[in-house]
């Protein structure tokens, strides 16, 4: 008797096929940054780099990691204090006002306050001191080699440094916080203070890309005499996300919308499952069934990147097969290494035919 169910044969088949994904561009960028780098935070590849593994002083981009221990944190209400003043730019805080973490956060990543700095770390943390150490350790989590911290604002000090690379990936992290994108994204956000009561002040963002270039959707610039100028971007266009990072640059501005023209003519997002697929049927009327992935295929690739398929399931299945029922798996590779995979599942269902039928 034919056995029920899905059975696996002794034997699986691996059936593969490639997909060419447009034509490779051939842009060419020139800027003057010190430092650069130009990442694909969908696929984690570095489409444009100059010195971009380079130590440098960072200024207030170092702020995009203290937003993001600030958003991690329990939100909760913060008494600004003397040992909170700080120099440079300023949300002008004042002693006494109260103002909870998350509505710091609006205003530091708005008009690069460091006195909001200086309060999520003593908030945060007990102590600037403390907070740098937090700062270290996410920094280690997120694979920043190169990186250290020693205060929240980015003000010079000489073990106080970073990458073009390591910020990359820190603007990658960032930018999957719902709560940070939605802060970053805005040209100006209104502050609430809790105290003065029914205060409220309007902060305008200082990154002129949200005005400047489409699809610009983040994310921060600094500036100190010893770092020179400094800015994160973040662009998304046709589902591709680009990030750019710029460090001592006096045209950063046109830099990153050169890198961005550059890079959105270099990748795009594709589909990857385009054709169908079936499997033979053993004790079913039906000969065979149509198959397809359980999730959708896609994914950011270069143009002109040669894509293999690889169908790995049994020769056969037995019948009775239940739609949606899981008969193997399909995978992606290029240049050898798999960019993603998905489980296939039956698209149909099909019955089994009784003995006595045959």
């Amino acid at each position: 008797m034919l056995r029920k169910g899905i059975a696996v044969a002794a034997v699986w088949c691996l059936l593969f096929s490639v997909c060419t994904v447009g034509v490779q561009a051939k842009e060419q960028v020139q800027i003057s940054a010190l430092s650069a780098v130009l990442y694909c935070a969908d696929s984690g590849e570095v489409l444009y780099e100059k010195a971009a593994y380079e130590k440098r002083p960072i200024a207030s981009i170092t702020k995009i990691m203290t937003a993001v221990l600030a958003l991690e944190a329990e939100d909760r209400e913060v008494t600004f204090t003397y040992d909170m003043i700080a120099e440079g730019s300023s949300m002008y805080l004042k002693v006494g006002e109260v103002i909870r973490l998350s509505e710091l956060v609006k205003g530091m990543m708005m008009v690069s306050g460091n006195d909001a700095a200086n309060a999520i770390a003593v908030s945060v943390a007990g102590s600037k001191e403390k907070f740098a150490d937090r700062m270290n350790e996410k920094a280690r989590q997120l694979g920043m080699r190169d990186t250290h911290f020693v205060t929240p604002s980015g003000l010079d000090d000489e073990q106080h440094y970073s990458t073009a690379y390591d910020m990359a990936l820190l603007c990658s992290y960032a930018m999957k916080n719902r709560q940070f994108r939605a802060i970053v994204s805005q040209k100006s956000m209104s502050v609430s203070f809790v105290q003065p009561e029914n205060k409220k002040q309007v902060y305008v963002n200082h990154n002129k890309l949200l005005s400047l270039y489409e699809g610009c959707i983040g994310i921060k610039t600094g500036f100190t005499r010893k770092a020179g100028r400094t800015l994160t971007s973040c662009a998304e266009r046709n589902g591709v996300r680009l990030i750019a990072v710029t460090l001592n640059d006096g045209d950063d501005w046109n830099d990153h919308m050169a890198l961005y023209d550059s890079g959105f003519a270099m990748v795009e997002k594709v589909t990857l499952w385009n054709e169908e697929a079936y499997i033979p049927v053993v004790g079913s009327r039906k000969q065979q069934i149509r198959v397809m992935p359980q999730e959708s295929c896609s994914a950011v690739l270069k143009k002109g990147s040669r894509v293999v398929r690889h169908l790995v399931m049994p020769h056969f299945v037995y019948a009775p097969v239940q739609k949606d029922s899981v008969v193997g798996k399909v995978q992606f590779f290029l240049d050898g290494k798999m960019i993603t995979e998905s489980t296939l599942t039956a698209a149909e269902s099909c019955l089994y035919l009784e003995a006595k039928e045959w």
